[in-house]
């Protein structure tokens, strides 16, 4: 037994003898292999950083570049304080612009503070001016009015009551001022500013501030924000509020053209407008109002029977309802004013019909902010923040503008200088001078609402017969860019078809003449009333050609999305085997998801863009009610994340997932860190948007799920995909406007088209520029030939290859408190007004 023993013992010694000079020799082995390994791949490295040097040198020096901006972005506001106030009436956005002069200040490293109650809270000062904290501007978005207080204040027209304002602002080092107001509010900014080296030397003398506070605040920079409802400030398109106050406007005037139909009524609307028409006008032409009054152009004289003539013919057309919009500074050739009892009054004794006066009123200011207004007032306030930081001695007081889909820099007084010409010009009854120095926007408007309101069709008819047709999805303000191609084509003579269900429709011959009254009623209603397929026409080549010219189709106006695009070229293509194709033809982009080369924005983005912010509205007031809880959104748009960003910078989200932006799990990892940091403070509410297609891998699911995992015990999640509901409902303000210049203008370049094509009465087109697609590129409406679009498409993807929003989402990512970039080498340069005049936009 105890042998048996002895040789188990060693036998194991043996064992372990024989393991340990194996693995002494593997460790020899592996180390030997690694060290020539070593020197191969450092041989490698060697090779590889020479060429990486080689090839990288540029990149290197644009990404350092980058990273300066981006450094001096963030280090531009240290050791300077800025100071914002909301003067005069309130306005739908300010708070949305407060929000991100506050955001974007504390970004740049500046001390930011609220102004409460506007100039009066700067001449009382005291608690009136607080230092803002990034908390203290959360939920302010969706908030109508300016939560930090507007007055109206005579201390500050003093010069006492401005010595008292400077001193306040010296005080506390404040040296940046931003005003949200109207052009009163921001004349008395410049005035503020001018006296300024005056009020310290005064306050300095009355020993109120020591030599080094006045020296430490030696120069005062003012820029000014435009809100004002009325949109009545020369030098920008849109001022903040104007939209929002649109959709008040338009959803009374929806709601009464229901009871008015009911009943035959005549319904007079008075909209706010003292002194600018801009309001009324563009509602008449949203709605198609049989007239409108403006303080701008007055009507002609025997303007009464005029009127009654037109309710007339209205009315023997079938309609059993008026509708006149009276801006309440209405006023006649001798400038006498034309109130909405006076109008009444004349249709009730010369037509006796059954006539309602609604005086709107301060509805118009109040209610929520549209998407447009959230965040035009978020990209002036980061470019208001810009122009402060950046300003010196020399900079004039400059007022942040809309031109087109770019925010500008304009001279403040030469701003206000404009806006008191237009007032002179009225006074002096120069009524077309008022309308020019309105604006080449405000002329439009006025233009297409004079042509389809006040201009009878012809005796005599063209010869020439247009179809319309809706192609692709439904959006939002088609309609009323068909009733506009309808109707202005008929005043220039034309007769009009109007092809139902698209290219589809085309090939079975679906095909109608359409008159005036076949599209009454039609600009506010959503959807598609032709019909429209995504059908592309390729197959169809031979019933198509056999359609036009059975119908003698002399030109094609294409209103939708990318099929439109896709579906046009294709027609373009088949011009080589089929003549009948061969006539000019223009697309006019119209899809949620804004996706279509050569236009800025599509008709319905808007529309889908409210949707989607309204019920981001209603889910983080869920979510603020619950505490803890974030919330994933899916949204359409394809591959293009538009809707998702946009949304997002509407609705204050916390991220926004895109195609254009691949993301991966790491960056999904610091987004659930930055919610986890978030639930920490008194904001506890997530909101996350995700585009339909941003990724293959990383879907809503997914994320909701990884969201979920990681977010247990800190936060609870929940997700919404909207759906379809985002292509429906009433199209907006801007959609119903934007719709109506577009058909307009698509018919005037057909028929001029039409007529450069004709020969010996045929129509023979099959050059480049015979089929256009009319689209917004930056400040104004150009037609594009659609083959010369190809190069800018990436067809794959279905999006333009440059999309100019995309340059909007870092801040987007600051608003949302994330550490990153800033370039700030584009930020807006100062420009004049009578320059800017010459390159309008010319919708």
């Amino acid at each position: 037994m105890s042998a048996a023993i002895e040789l188990d013992k060693v036998l194991i010694k043996l064992l372990i003898s024989v393991t340990v000079s194996v693995g002494i020799f593997i460790c020899i082995t592996v180390f030997q292999l690694n060290k020539r390994n070593k020197g191969h791949t450092d041989s490698l490295k060697e090779q590889d950083i020479t060429t990486e040097n080689a090839s990288m040198s540029q990149t290197n020096k644009k990404t350092m570049l980058q990273q300066s901006k981006h450094q001096d972005a963030q280090t531009l506001g240290v050791g300077k304080a800025i100071a914002v106030l909301t003067s005069g009436g309130d306005a739908q956005g300010m708070n949305a612009a407060v929000r991100a002069v506050v955001r974007v200040g504390i970004y740049t490293g500046a001390k930011v503070y609220f102004v409460h109650e506007g100039y009066q809270g700067l001449v009382d000062g005291g608690d009136n001016i607080r230092e803002a904290t990034w908390e203290s501007v959360s939920m302010m978005l969706q908030l109508g009015g300016t939560v930090i207080g507007s007055a109206r204040c005579q201390d500050f027209r003093n010069r006492e009551g401005r010595l008292k304002a400077a001193c306040n602002l010296v005080k506390r080092g404040i040296t940046n001022l931003c005003v949200i107001g109207g052009d009163g509010s921001l004349t008395g900014a410049d005035t503020f500013r001018s006296e300024w080296s005056g009020l310290l030397a005064e306050l300095v003398k009355a020993g109120k501030i020591s030599s080094a506070e006045s020296s430490n605040s030696s120069f005062l920079n003012i820029v000014g924000l435009v809100g004002s409802i009325d949109n009545d400030f020369c030098g920008t398109d849109m001022t903040i509020g104007t939209d929002s106050a649109l959709h008040r406007i338009m959803e009374i005037v929806d709601a009464i053209t229901t009871t008015a139909q009911s009943h035959q009524r005549t319904f007079v609307l008075e909209v706010m407008g003292r002194h600018c028409g801009y309001l009324a006008l563009v509602t008449a032409l949203a709605c198609g109002a049989d007239w409108v009054f403006i303080p701008e152009s007055p009507p002609e004289e025997n303007w009464e029977e005029h009127l009654c003539r037109r309710l007339s013919e209205t009315r023997g057309r079938g309609s059993r309802l008026n509708i006149i919009i009276v801006a309440e500074g209405a006023i006649d050739h001798n400038g006498k004013p034309i109130t909405s009892e006076d109008i009444k009054n004349l249709v009730v004794k010369r037509l006796g019909y059954d006539t309602r006066v609604t005086v709107l009123g301060h509805v118009q200011r109040g209610g929520t902010p549209s998407a447009f207004d959230r965040i035009l007032g978020s990209r002036m306030g980061v470019e208001a923040v810009m122009a402060l930081l950046e300003g010196t001695p020399d900079t004039p007081a400059c007022v942040v503008s809309l031109s087109g889909n770019q925010a500008i820099r304009l001279p403040l007084m030469e701003c206000v200088q404009v806006t008191k010409d237009v007032t002179q010009a009225m006074n002096e009854k120069r009524f077309q001078d008022a309308v020019k120095l309105r604006g080449r926007s405000f002329e439009n408007n006025w233009n297409v609402y004079r042509t389809l309101a006040h201009i009878r069709p012809p005796s005599i008819k063209s010869g020439y017969n247009l179809a319309v047709l809706n192609v692709g999805a439904p959006a939002a303000g088609m309609n009323a860019a068909v009733r506009s191609t309808v109707r202005i084509g008929i005043i220039q003579g034309h007769r009009m078809f109007a092809v139902h269900d698209g290219f589809e429709g085309l090939a079975k011959g679906q095909i109608e003449e359409i008159g005036w009254g076949g599209v009454g009623g039609w600009t506010g209603q959503g959807g598609s009333r032709l019909g429209t397929k995504r059908v592309l026409p390729k197959k169809y080549f031979e019933e198509i050609s056999a359609n036009i010219s059975n119908f003698n189709i002399h030109g094609l106006i294409v209103i939708g999305g990318f099929e439109a695009f896709t579906g046009s070229l294709e027609l373009m293509e088949g011009r080589a085997k089929f003549e009948e194709l061969c006539i000019p033809i223009v697309v006019i982009p119209a899809t949620v998801s804004n996706n279509v080369p050569g236009s800025d924005f599509s008709i319905g983005a808007d529309t889908a863009l409210n949707t989607i912010t309204t019920t981001c509205d209603r889910i983080k007031q869920s979510a603020a009610g619950t505490k803890r809880r974030v919330f994933i959104i899916e949204t359409m748009g394809g591959y293009c994340g538009y809707l998702a960003t946009m949304a997002g910078f509407a609705a204050g989200a916390d991220a926004a997932y895109i195609y254009e932006e691949p993301f991966s799990i790491h960056d999904l990892q610091i987004n659930v860190d930055h919610l986890t940091e978030k639930m920490k403070t008194t904001v506890k509410r997530g909101l996350i948007l995700r585009n339909e297609k941003c990724s293959e891998n990383y879907s809503t699911d997914f994320i909701f799920n990884l969201y979920s995992e990681e977010g247990k015990g800190i936060f609870d999640c929940r997700k919404n995909v909207l759906g379809h509901m985002q292509q429906g409902g009433t199209p907006t303000p801007f959609d119903r406007n934007f719709g109506t210049k577009m058909g307009a203008k698509a018919v005037l370049w057909i028929t001029t088209k039409i007529k450069e094509c004709s020969r010996h009465g045929r129509i023979f087109a099959n050059t480049a520029d015979s089929a256009c697609l009319l689209g917004m590129r930056k400040r104004s409406l150009v037609f594009q030939p659609l083959v010369d679009l190809k190069k800018e498409t990436d067809f794959d993807h279905r999006l333009p290859i440059q999309q100019w929003w995309l340059k909007l989402r870092p801040i987007l990512k600051i608003l949302a408190k994330y550490n990153i970039n800033l370039d700030t080498s584009e930020t807006a340069h100062l420009e004049h007004i009578t320059r800017k005049k010459s390159v309008e936009s010319n919708i």
